[in-house]
């Protein structure tokens, strides 16, 4: 799957459990539970699965599970929305440019996107405020 050029500038991930997959269509962000946040090597690490993800003919449904908003030190760059059963995933975003903004077609069950979506439900809800309540 493509990424936009800003993607170079991320420096933090943040998880997201999808909870109203309907909205995710057209929605100007991502909603849902934020169940972990990525630094440094979670980061490289995500993105460069993502960018791996073979292309894949997309089905008709859209209904994402899982979801991520990419930061740069200062500002949100980007969301994807992925939908493991269509094979699309929804990016968009401030650092998107017009001709990638959109729902792309990949494919769920390439080695890439089945590790992506291990680390994701590796990602425990409820996981931030235990950190959050610590602090």
């Amino acid at each position: 799957m493509m990424l936009p050029p800003v993607h170079e500038k991320a420096e933090l991930i943040e998880v997201v459990r999808i909870t109203d997959p309907m909205r995710h269509l057209s929605a100007p962000n991502l909603v849902g539970d934020d169940v972990a946040i990525w630094e440094a090597t979670q980061v490289r690490d995500a993105l460069t699965l993502i960018s791996s993800a073979p292309d894949s003919e997309l089905y008709r449904c859209f209904t994402p599970g899982w979801g991520i908003r990419a930061h740069s030190a200062t500002d949100l760059l980007f969301q994807i929305a992925f939908c493991f059963q269509c094979h699309g995933a929804r990016l968009w975003g401030p650092g998107v440019r017009a001709e990638l903004n959109g729902i792309h077609g990949f494919d769920p069950d390439s080695p890439p996107a089945l590790e992506l979506l291990q680390r994701f439900r590796g990602s425990r809800p409820g996981q931030l405020k235990r950190v959050f309540r610590r602090s």
